[in-house]
């Protein structure tokens, strides 16, 4: 019985040594929804009406960023949920909910916001992010993609991906190309300048794609099959991993070199190389299903969930 005993402690404090667990956190507002890192700052999007941006090296907030709050179907006011944030050479891109289950775009510039998309227009959208100076991108559920003239507040093109319901995009380091994954599992590959299809990837995730990331040519799902799939484009090849566990988020590196995926029950982060398939580690100490997983470089990465901490792990 003894030697059973501690046979049993050693094994749970290996696992334990192999789980690395977060150099700091940082502390949001609310649920963490998106995340953004512009110029040693981290722009946090939260379900509080607020998006907090910390001064990197501090850890620190050193601005907040307030969306005034929205009534329910009851008339009861309460928190309108920020769902996407960006950044462009100072100006702050926030899509967050309005009344009735629509949606607002707003820029912030200045210490003020300027209405871009409005309630009025009675639009689902699920994600924007900069284009340039002049235009977003936007992704409706309807799995509708559209490119929009922020001063003309018009559209330059739409496309629907497909008919599946949309669920996330991620654009190339110079947006010309848009990567869309929806509930069909399928990848859609578009030209953001005039909306063209450029490629399907399909028959690797076998259900819906949770999230995508796209770093240096190389492509990285979150699948609700359990399988991150990881597409060369340059090589034109293509291998999934399996977890034991829905995979909800997933990240690329700069250089698209490492990949990190929500990997378990427990919302540890598993990463490895996507060249070689290489194991890095194993990083713990999220108590939520996990929103982002955010590179900073090829060696540091935040983690936020459904909760208020972002956890910041430093790779060995």
């Amino acid at each position: 019985m003894k030697k059973i005993l501690l046979i049993s402690v050693f094994l749970i404090s290996a696992w334990a040594k192999s789980i690395t667990m977060p150099t700091t956190s940082y502390l949001a507002d609310g649920s963490v929804t998106d995340m953004k890192i512009d110029k040693g700052s981290l722009y946090v999007a939260t379900g509080a009406s607020v998006i907090d941006v910390f001064n990197i090296k501090t850890k620190k907030i050193i601005h907040k960023i307030n969306i005034s709050k929205i009534k329910d179907f009851m008339g009861d006011t309460i928190d309108s949920k920020i769902y996407s944030v960006d950044v462009l050479d100072g100006k702050v891109l926030i899509l967050s909910q309005g009344a009735h289950g629509f949606r607002r775009v707003d820029i912030y510039e200045n210490n003020k916001l300027k209405h871009i998309i409005n309630v009025e227009d009675k639009m689902y959208i699920a994600k924007a992010k900069f284009l340039d100076n002049k235009n977003i991108i936007v992704g409706l559920l309807s799995n509708d993609i559209i490119s929009y003239n922020i001063k003309n507040k018009k559209q330059n093109w739409t496309i629907q991906a497909s008919q599946s319901k949309f669920s996330n995009f991620k654009l190339n380091e110079n947006k010309s190309k848009i990567i869309v994954c929806d509930e069909s599992g399928d990848l859609h590959l578009i030209n953001t300048k005039n909306g063209k299809f450029i490629k399907t990837f399909s028959g690797h995730n076998l259900d819906n794609v949770f999230q995508v990331d796209y770093k240096n040519g190389i492509i990285a799902t979150a699948g609700q099959d359990r399988r991150v799939v990881i597409y060369n484009t340059k090589t034109d090849s293509v291998y999934y991993k399996t977890s034991n566990f829905l995979i909800y988020s997933v990240g690329l590196s700069p250089s698209g070199k490492i990949v990190g995926y929500a990997s378990d029950e427990n919302n540890d982060v598993t990463l490895f190389k996507t060249s070689t398939k290489t194991k890095l580690g194993v990083f713990g100490g999220n108590e939520m299903t996990l929103s982002n997983i955010l590179f900073l470089n090829e060696k540091e990465f935040f983690v936020s969930s459904d909760d208020k901490t972002i956890n910041f792990y430093k790779l060995k």
